[in-house]
């Protein structure tokens, strides 16, 4: 399992760096990423932090740790500038936080998302048509998600997603240790969302693509 969406105490999660990814390891996961909510006022608190302490807890448990941000409830006008501040810091893990259907996120947040420097639009919610060919022709990956709440719209998003050519990538926005999805629920997810076993096979492809060019 590759999970580039997970939330550590530097935010709203449960468990320390430490704890977390040394549980992601014992479930069988290949790497991790800690993207905890941030906005201007906090990312040079976190993103250091998270920073200092990936590459020694990947060598210690043995999987791939990637230290970024999920930008949150930022008014659009200013993610592309947060998003620049964010790999300023040492972020090589941008995702934002898109327009879900259970947060009241600002109207405007997913195409504002899209025209700046992120890797991946976590739960976009009812993303358009026009905003799924901005992220193909942007590289951006969509994000079809585990989480309760965040999940309602799966469906809509891998439908778009697959008809306009943009890459899709499964993440568990974990915030708490029973959060950790091993892959075989992953798979179910996926395939209740209208992937076909292919398609899954595809979505692993597209995270270990994007893996590779934030670690490269």
């Amino acid at each position: 399992m590759i999970d580039l969406h997970t939330h550590t105490i530097f935010s709203d999660g449960e468990l320390i760096p430490a704890e977390l990814t040394r549980r992601a390891a014992v479930a069988g996961y290949r790497a991790i990423g800690l993207t905890d909510h941030g906005d201007r006022s906090n990312m040079d608190l976190i993103i250091p932090r998270l920073v200092r302490v990936a590459d020694d807890l990947g060598r210690a448990w043995g999987l791939t740790v990637v230290p970024g941000i999920e930008l949150t409830h930022i008014p659009p006008a200013d993610i592309a500038a947060a998003a620049r501040e964010a790999r300023s810091l040492g972020a090589k893990l941008v995702l934002c936080h898109g327009e879900t259907l259970s947060e009241p996120v600002a109207e405007g947040t997913n195409r504002a998302a899209l025209e700046a420097d992120i890797d991946i639009l976590a739960h976009p919610g009812l993303i358009t048509e026009e905003e799924v060919r901005l992220a193909a022709e942007r590289g951006i990956c969509l994000e079809l998600t585990t989480r309760r709440g965040h999940s309602l719209s799966n469906g809509h998003v891998a439908r778009l997603a697959l008809a306009g050519g943009a890459p899709l990538v499964l993440n568990t926005d974990s915030h708490a240790p029973g959060d950790l999805t091993p892959l075989v629920q992953a798979r179910r997810i996926a395939l209740g969302a209208g992937l076909t076993e292919a398609q899954f096979e595809d979505l692993r492809k597209n995270a270990e693509s994007l893996l590779q060019r934030l670690v490269a």
